[in-house]
């Protein structure tokens, strides 16, 4: 598609974990963490939350974890 006809594209978003001042994925770093989990508990997708694939399944696991030894809740009722 030419630019006449898509004149507003979306610039593509970058993964805030990949950089050289980039925060490491820790599952005790709970304030970290609660930015990619929901309202209601769940774990954001990457296509909302822009993280790579790589780093997303790093960051579910360390949710989990995280939830696992109580750092996190499995729901927020």
């Amino acid at each position: 598609m030419s630019a006449q006809r898509r004149p507003f594209t979306r610039r593509r978003k970058s993964c805030p974990f990949s950089g050289a001042n980039a925060p490491k994925i820790d599952y005790k770093d709970v304030r970290l963490l609660q930015r990619f989990i929901s309202e209601r508990g769940k774990i954001v997708p990457s296509r909302i939350s822009a993280v790579s694939s790589k780093k997303q399944r790093e960051l579910a696991q360390a949710i989990k974890r995280a939830r696992f030894l109580a750092l996190l809740p499995y729901l927020i009722a």
